[in-house]
Formats: C-alpha cells, sequence, structure tokens
C-alpha cells in the first residue's frame, strides 16, 4: 500500500504581483477565452422570445429584500464590498478556524475558511489534504517523464490531460483497499502553458487535441484514514487515456442519420475522440457519464461555409451554427482547422453535430467503445446525472451550460435492472447500459405562484412544466423529424415554450430527499448587448477589454448565482409537473438581495458562481464555484450546505482553492471521510505568462499544474 509521503511539502516561490480585471467573478480573461471561447462576451445565441427566469423571480427577490435584510451581527463571517478585495493573506491565517470535531463529513462541525487569496489549498482546521495525480503524470505504460519543454503528440496520449474537471470514483471489484477514479481534461491553455517561443503554432494545435479528452486512473488508500494516492502505472490494468483517436459509438435515434455524416465516417455510426468535457455522473451500473460542453470553439473557420439543406424545421446548417455559437476564427487561439480539416467547417460541415452530447464510458472494462448518447439531445452539456424512479424508469437531468438556455430531463422506455451492477449480473449490466438510448426528452418550463412573498418564512416558488420534444420513435415539435430535434435541440426546444435560465450547469438529484438541484451560476450581462472586445491582442497582459460593472440585483442581471430545488410531483421524477423554489440567491450575505433559504445571514459564509453540485450520505449539498469575485475574498472555493432542518441554508466554507484555479469535482466519499476535489487552471490570471506564472500551485514545478486532490481529517 502507499503511504503518506515523509518528505515536506514544496514550498511555493514568491509571485509577481498581477493585475487581473474580469467581468465575470473572478473568471480572468485567459480563462473565458480557452475555456468557453469568451461565450460571455458574444451575443446570447438564444433569440427566441420565450420567458426567463429572471421575470419569474424578479419582483420576489425585491420583496424579500426588505423582510429578510438582517443586519450584520459581530463574528459575522462576511467581507463588505470595499475591503475584501484586500484582504491580507496573513490575517487569514491569523483567523484559524476552530478545530473539527470527529464523526462522518456530513456531521462534522468546523469553523468556514475565510475568504483568502494565497495561492494553496486551505482546509478548514483539522483537515488536510494530498495531490492524487497532476496533469502530465504517467497514465499508461511508457509515458515519459513530465518536460514541459519536449513534449510530444506520443508523448501526450500516455498521461494525465490538462485542466482536469469532473471527477468519478468506483469501489475496486476485488481490492476493498483501491477504486477506479474518471476524470474529465476539459481543454488547454496556450498562454500560460508552454515557455514562449519553444513550439510552433501547429505544434500547440496538435498538443491542445490531445490534451484534451478522459482519464481512468487506479488509486489506493494511503496510510491516513481518508487519503488515496495513485496506484504505480506496472501495477495496474485499469488505466485508460481517452483521447482524440479514442473511438465512440453513435447511439440512439440520430446516429446513422445525414446529418451526422462525415467523409471519415459516411455511416453516421462512430466518431473519434471528445472534447471540452466537464461535469459528469456516476450511474447505478457503474459507468461515467461526461458532458461535451463548449465544443463549439474548435470548429471556427475562416473559409466559407456551405449553407446545406434545407432542414423540415427550416433550418440551413448556417444558422443552426450560429445557435449553436459556432462562429468564424477570428480570436480562436488554437486554430485546430490548419491541422485537422475535421475542425474547417467547410471541408466537413456536419463534424460539429458529432460533438455536443453525452458520452458514458465502463471504466471496469478497458477495451470497451463509449457511446454517445443522441437520445439525450445535443447542447453544451455541463452533465448529466441519473436516478432511479420509483416505478423503476431511469431519469437523466441535465443543464445547457449557456445564458438563457434550458434545463431538460430523459425518462427512460425501459427499467432498471437491479441485478445489472458491477459485481453483479453483467448480461442486466449491458442492458442497463443501453437505458439512455430509448425514452421522451423533456425540456422544463418554470412559472412562480402568485403568494405573498412578503412573509418572512415563505420561499419563492413556483410550478415545473416537462415540455415533451420527442421521443425515439415520435416528434412533439411541429416541423421537425426526431433526429433534428435530437441534432438541433435548442431549436426545438425554443419552439415549445421553455423558461430561459442563468447558465443551468450542475443537475443532480439529492440521494436522501429525492429533490433535483441546479446551480445556476450567473448571468451577469443578461438583457445587455455583446461586449466590446479589443481583437488586437486577445491574450496577454496588453489585452483591452471594457465591460459595464452592475450590482447584482434581479433587475441589473444575476451576478452571483442562484441554487434551484425543483421537488417532482409525488416524489416521482417520471411526472411532467413538479414545484421549484430558490434556496440560494448567492453573494455578500449582507446585501439585501441575497437569500440562504432562511438562514440567519450573519453566520453563512459569501459565496459566488456555484458550479458544480454533490451530496453527502445526510444529503448536505456541497457546492464549488467557478469564478468568486474579488469583492467576496478572492479565490473559488468549496462550500458544505445543510438542505433540511434547523440549519438549512447554513452554507460554510470548506477549503478554498489556489489562485486563479477553480474548484471542480467534487466528490464526498463520507464513509471514508474523503472529499475530492480537483483544482483546475491555476494561475490561469490575465497578464499572466509561463516566465511569469501567476500561480505555482501544486509546487512541484516553476509553473501552475492542474491536479487532482483528496481532503481528510488530520490524524
Amino acid at each position: 500500500m502507499t503511504t503518506t509521503p515523509t518528505n515536506p511539502a514544496p514550498q511555493p516561490k514568491l509571485l509577481p504581483l498581477v493585475q487581473d480585471g474580469n467581468r465575470h467573478g473572478s473568471r480572468s480573461y485567459l480563462t473565458c477565452l480557452f475555456k468557453c471561447g469568451n461565450a460571455c462576451d458574444h451575443p446570447i445565441p438564444n433569440t427566441s422570445d420565450n420567458p426567463e427566469f429572471k421575470d419569474v423571480i424578479a419582483s420576489a427577490i425585491g420583496r424579500r429584500a426588505v423582510v429578510r435584510g438582517a443586519a450584520i451581527g459581530a463574528g459575522a463571517l462576511v467581507v463588505s464590498v470595499g475591503g475584501a478585495g484586500s484582504l491580507a493573506a496573513a490575517a487569514v491565517e491569523a483567523a484559524a478556524p476552530a478545530a473539527a470535531k470527529g464523526g462522518p463529513l456530513a456531521s462534522s462541525k468546523f469553523s468556514p475558511v475565510a475568504p483568502n487569496r494565497r495561492d494553496a489549498v486551505v482546509l478548514a482546521d483539522g483537515f488536510d489534504h494530498n495531490v492524487i495525480i497532476s496533469a502530465g503524470d504517467a497514465v499508461l505504460a511508457g509515458a515519459p517523464a513530465f518536460d514541459i519543454n519536449n513534449l510530444t503528440v506520443d508523448g501526450l496520449k500516455r498521461v494525465f490531460g490538462w485542466n482536469n474537471d469532473y471527477v468519478g470514483v468506483f469501489p475496486h471489484p476485488k481490492n476493498k483497499a483501491r477504486a477506479l477514479m474518471t476524470v474529465n481534461h476539459e481543454y488547454d491553455d496556450t498562454a500560460v502553458m508552454y515557455p514562449a517561443g519553444r513550439y510552433t503554432q501547429a505544434q500547440l494545435a496538435e498538443f491542445g487535441i490531445y490534451w484534451h479528452g478522459m482519464s481512468v486512473v487506479e488509486i489506493e488508500r494511503g496510510r491516513v484514514p481518508g487519503s488515496w494516492y495513485q496506484v504505480p502505472v506496472g501495477k495496474t490494468t485499469y488505466n485508460r487515456r481517452i483521447n482524440a483517436d479514442t473511438t465512440f459509438k453513435l447511439t440512439g435515434p440520430a446516429a446513422g442519420h445525414a446529418l451526422v455524416q462525415t467523409t471519415a465516417d459516411p455511416t453516421g455510426a462512430s466518431v473519434k475522440g471528445t472534447f471540452n468535457n466537464c461535469a459528469g455522473g456516476m450511474t447505478p451500473w457503474g459507468t461515467i457519464l461526461s458532458g461535451e460542453e463548449n465544443f463549439n470553439q474548435y470548429f471556427n473557420t475562416d473559409g466559407d461555409v456551405p449553407a446545406g439543406p434545407q432542414l423540415a424545421s427550416g433550418q440551413t446548417l448556417t444558422n443552426a451554427y450560429t445557435r449553436y455559437g459556432i462562429a468564424k476564427s477570428a480570436g480562436d487561439p488554437r486554430k485546430w482547422h490548419t491541422v485537422d480539416d475535421r475542425f474547417d467547417l467547410a471541408a466537413e460541415p456536419n463534424e460539429p453535430h458529432r460533438f455536443g452530447w453525452i458520452v458514458e464510458l465502463d471504466p471496469f472494462a478497458k477495451s470497451s467503445t463509449p457511446v454517445k448518447h443522441t437520445m439525450l439531445g445535443r447542447f453544451k452539456h455541463e452533465g448529466a446525472n441519473v436516478v432511479v424512479a420509483k416505478n423503476g424508469n431511469v431519469v437523466a437531468y441535465s443543464g445547457d451550460d449557456e445564458r438563457g438556455d434550458y434545463i431538460y430531463k430523459l425518462v427512460s422506455a425501459g427499467k432498471f435492472d437491479p441485478k445489472g451492477v458491477v459485481g453483479g449480473n453483467e448480461k442486466a449490466r449491458k442492458k442497463n447500459m443501453t437505458l439512455l438510448d430509448k425514452g421522451t426528452l423533456y425540456v422544463a418550463k418554470l412559472t412562480g405562484n402568485d403568494a405573498d412573498q412578503s412573509a418572512p418564512t415563505a420561499p419563492y416558488d413556483g410550478s415545473v412544466e416537462w415540455i415533451p420534444l420527442c421521443s425515439d420513435t415520435t416528434s412533439f415539435v411541429e416541423g421537425m423529424t426526431v433526429a433534428e430535434v435530437l441534432v438541433f435541440t435548442r431549436q426545438a426546444a425554443d419552439l415549445v415554450g421553455p423558461t430561459k435560465m442563468d447558465r443551468p450547469e450542475d443537475v443532480e438529484v439529492n440521494p436522501v430527499n429525492k429533490k433535483l438541484y441546479v446551480a445556476l451560476t450567473n448571468n451577469s450581462n443578461r438583457g445587455t448587448a455583446a461586449l466590446p472586445v479589443n481583437e488586437a491582442n486577445p491574450v496577454g497582459s496588453s489585452m483591452v477589454r471594457t465591460s459595464p460593472v452592475s450590482a447584482p440585483t434581479s433587475a441589473s442581471g444575476n451576478r452571483n448565482g442562484y441554487v434551484l430545488e425543483i421537488t417532482p410531483a409525488g416524489g416521482d421524477h417520471t411526472k411532467p409537473t413538479a414545484t421549484w423554489d430558490l434556496m440560494l440567491v448567492c453573494g455578500i450575505p449582507d446585501a439585501p438581495e441575497t437569500y440562504f433559504a432562511g438562514f440567519d445571514k450573519t453566520k453563512v459564509s459569501a459565496i459566488s458562481c456555484p458550479d458544480n453540485l454533490a451530496f453527502d450520505s445526510q444529503g448536505n449539498l456541497w457546492i464549488s464555484t467557478d469564478g468568486m469575485p474579488g469583492t467576496l475574498g478572492g479565490n473559488d472555493a468549496l462550500y458544505r450546505v445543510p438542505v433540511s432542518g434547523a440549519s438549512r441554508g447554513q452554507v460554510q466554507a470548506f477549503l478554498t482553492v489556489p489562485k486563479g484555479a477553480e474548484c471542480c469535482g467534487p466528490l464526498v466519499y463520507d464513509k471514508d471521510q474523503s472529499v475530492f476535489f480537483a483544482p483546475q487552471h491555476p494561475g490561469e490570471v490575465s497578464g499572466a505568462t509561463f516566465e511569469a506564472p501567476a500561480s505555482t500551485w501544486p509546487h512541484t514545478h516553476d509553473f501552475p499544474i492542474p491536479s487532482v486532490c483528496v481532503a481528510y481529517r488530520q490524524r
């Protein structure tokens, strides 16, 4: 068994002061450019007249502010707008939280971590962490030692990819001391990853293609309970690297359709690779679901794009591209189409239709072919999560992570076989793996209640109608075939009147109370035109951009994010109706519009930009953030929030991640008292370069490296 290292942890070097103006929380221009192609700097792709969530909640938030604007008392865990941005690391360290109590993580008492801007992982007192694996570490035999100055495509196919995001962990089927961890690799950033002038543009494009994908890594318990470490590559047969060469099978009604046929695959039956994989989920039958999110940014072109045939919906390829945010390549830093024709729309106009799906991977079968499920629709999937309904049907939820887009669910036609799990009946398990290929796809329409919101204890709530788009055999959208609904899901949804949401990211069912929780990360420039961009120098310290700065109010935009709680009718997720309430309105606690499920606002941590969600054994909600504004104290964090009882809404920061990083993951292994989390893009701060980094975390090199970590109680 791997033991905890005895050598002292590497120490960070002194870092230069780097200025970082921002528009969307603390996200830097570099993150916006490379992660999503500056999606928020462009016009909202959804130009339909469908109702917006802001119109449903705006007046209620204003009324709630009057009755819930509690004064901040002594000892409150908040920071004023004026002082938070200059919070010193020394002051944070001086305010060390109280020691944690024993017991499961779900019920452990800890004092929240104070906001900070340290280049380190900072945990609640009484907890520690270790790095499990970092980008460039070996995954397969024959992997070269990581050397950023001497990269090769062949080497990248064998190592852990860049910018780890989702983390899923399944127990090992035969060894209780081990587990299988699957991780997404979302994107690369050529501005800070490489020494200046070391590689050509063509080399950077090729490297970027292969930094993407997924990894399956076998891990084992460390000496300290709750700790985990990578199993040496030579001692595992499970490790796998999913990259641009991996063949995926297309399944469901759109598989084989003319819209997904290309020169390389005239049958439309298979796809090479998966890109921009963000969040995901673990199925009851032991597979990983992964969402292809900002795939649109890889398919830009300088050539003429063919309009394509007129579709049954009246769409042409050119206006379909626009609805998905696919545009010309001006400002595209990667230019993959210069090294591979399939990313050139002039050469392969259908290639984008082969991305934007939910991917399913069996981590227990190294030689298995992963699939892309067309039945779940095509859009910017943050991820997908499934729940087995009362009648045995499987329901898969997913959000389209775009300003003004929608929340979806698929109700399977078949039923889950409880025998079809890892270690159970393998034939039944294979059948369970097909459950997401047939069923009915729905999109959500939310309406608000007219009840008096001035009552101090009344939440703002309303109803949900799930509008059917298509089954595997029948389209419910006039003028569109089943395949068109699934390939052009955004356009199909536009036609049936669902509610435009504020970047619906993670959508997860609580395993204890069976309610659905949705992270609506933000929509800071809701209703405004595109932000002006200086394209003369889209990367680097001299980049100039401007943006409006508005207060985080319901009228000006959802700048800090919401957490939505949805209760299915009768507790049945297959039903076409549900109710909703706004559990959290994030931001600075003493701001009048913030709301924490009615909990005392003087006793909560500041939180902004909720991104990924997880639950522990008692049903507590764990929230990781992506874009904490400097006005809230600095670095992104992971929070625990009870959803029931007297502590419902008590937001407490459990850990913060290094400077410039996003807190990805997370996953709570409550029985083992382990919390997996994955700091992504450390040091991705505008103005930073490889030679002048804003971070060196995890302090193994003189430049930052994304890594997967696990937190646990100190012993």
